[in-house]
């Protein structure tokens, strides 16, 4: 599968950098965040296309206050996202910028006025967001689209994933990637759960990634060793700006060190044959050398025969075989034994 020119397959783990609220209402800051992405090591930029009004009600009902232990208790919903939202009127001049940069761009819509306005910009993909999951309708309009979309699950019941992958599947989109998800903000690693990724994979037959609202970067590596194809981070230009998310997002040394281990991650994991690097260094390993002068005949014996390095003789493992047995020519001192 590939999202525009990053194919999953050839290229490696696609690393999303997900601005979300972390620019904190100035188009200046976004330009820059997207600049320090593209100099972090991220593949692509994410944006999020939503107003409040999109999202949710004008209302102070208790319905539409936040509460539960979040960074945002107390506040209601149509305030947050009021703050949140990236202006639409930016995203025309951001697709741009990202593109300069050779990043790949896309973002979460979050309802299909938001599908139709980016697809003027022709994003590689479209990400369902968590808590959209359950929005059959949007999912349905978006993988109409015939593009890549990644789906993350974090709220998402089992058969509600079984019922979203079906609807891509059904109208022939299988571009469809699912990302292990725990929505809490930030999450503990306890609560990340990744022995699942390879889980997610093989029940629903797609490629599975891995969106992270964990601190640090140790649970990206561990979901790469697991299988994850796609990492997505929360990714902030300096924390010392503050704002909506910033509690659960990586600044950009942070981002640029885990895209670093990664790719370091990458290469450990690469290759196939198990064995075949290892054949060089073989030279150092013991095998049968003459230690004494033989003269055809002789008896071989510990006193003209030694297993020490290199590696260029016959194999330690036969030398039980020829001892007591006669030379059948001479050999000098330092010789290869050879049968």
């Amino acid at each position: 599968m590939k999202i525009g020119k990053h194919d999953l397959t050839k290229d490696g783990v696609f690393i999303v950098a997900e601005m979300s609220a972390n620019h904190n209402g100035n188009f200046q800051i976004a330009k820059d965040t997207i600049y320090a992405m593209k100099e972090s090591g991220a593949n692509a930029v994410k944006l999020q296309t939503y107003t409040a009004d999109t999202l949710t009600l004008d209302c102070k009902k208790e319905d539409f206050v936040v509460n539960g232990g979040t960074l945002w208790d107390g506040r209601t919903l149509y305030d947050l996202y009021k703050e949140a939202y990236t202006p639409w009127e930016w995203h025309e001049e951001l697709f741009k910028y990202a593109k300069s940069l050779d990043l790949e761009i896309f973002s979460s819509p979050f309802d299909k006025s938001a599908v139709d306005f980016l697809e003027q910009f022709n994003p590689p993909a479209y990400k369902i967001a968590s808590f959209e999951i359950t929005d059959y309708d949007l999912i349905e309009y978006v993988a109409k689209k015939q593009k890549p979309i990644i789906i993350s699950t974090g709220i998402a019941l089992k058969e509600e994933i079984e019922d979203v992958v079906n609807i891509c599947k059904t109208i022939g989109n299988n571009q469809i990637i699912l990302l292990k998800c725990t929505s809490q903000y930030p999450a503990p690693l306890n609560k990340a759960h990744l022995k699942t990724i390879p889980k997610i994979k093989n029940l629903y037959d797609v490629e599975v990634g891995f969106s992270d609202h964990t601190v640090g970067y140790v649970a990206p590596i561990v979901a790469v060793t697991l299988g994850a194809v796609v990492i997505e981070k929360h990714f902030i230009l300096d924390k010392s700006i503050g704002g909506a998310d910033c509690g659960f997002s990586m600044d950009a040394k942070n981002f640029k060190n885990m895209v670093k281990a990664i790719r370091e991650t990458e290469q450990l994991l690469n290759g196939v044959d198990d064995f075949k690097d290892e054949k060089d260094g073989r030279r150092f390993c013991r095998s049968i050398y003459v230690c004494k002068d033989i003269k055809k005949g002789d008896i071989l014996s510990e006193k003209n025969l030694k297993s020490v390095r290199p590696g260029y003789g016959m194999h330690p493992k036969f030398l039980k075989d020829i001892l007591g047995t006669k030379a059948k020519k001479d050999y000098k001192f330092g010789d290869r034994f050879e049968k």
